[in-house]
């Protein structure tokens, strides 16, 4: 959860992994049309990575399987990382709400950010 929660923060802060547009895409993505759906793929490829991972020995079918969860993951961290990082312009109105002293656009602004943050870290 800490590890999570780190990621999530440093990705919001602008932290970019580099995917590599140039490859040859020679496996089909499972799609995140959405920051729920991303967390899904990413949860449960994560996991699919760690079960073959934690067999005796990795085969080359093994490596091709985890070669394979790859693609579905790489799509899963680009929306979390651009999701996270509307979620840091969110708060940052959230911030500036809050010393404004308007309760009403406060509100109105940190329901909109928890109900997405909730999504990231319930």
């Amino acid at each position: 959860m800490k590890r999570r929660t780190a990621l999530i923060v440093a990705l919001a802060m602008g932290a970019m992994p580099v995917f590599a547009d140039d490859k040859v895409d020679h496996y089909a993505a499972e799609t995140s049309a959405d920051l729920a759906e991303a967390m899904v793929n990413f949860s449960t490829y994560n996991t699919r990575m760690a079960d073959i991972l934690a067999q005796p020995a990795m085969t080359q079918d093994q490596m091709e399987d985890i070669h394979q969860l790859t693609y579905t993951l790489e799509v899963a961290l680009e929306k979390i990382i651009t999701e996270a990082q509307d979620l840091a312009e969110r708060l940052e109105e959230v911030h500036l709400a809050s010393e404004d002293s308007d309760a009403d656009k406060l509100t109105a602004l940190a329901t909109s950010y928890l109900a997405i943050a909730r999504q990231l870290v319930p």
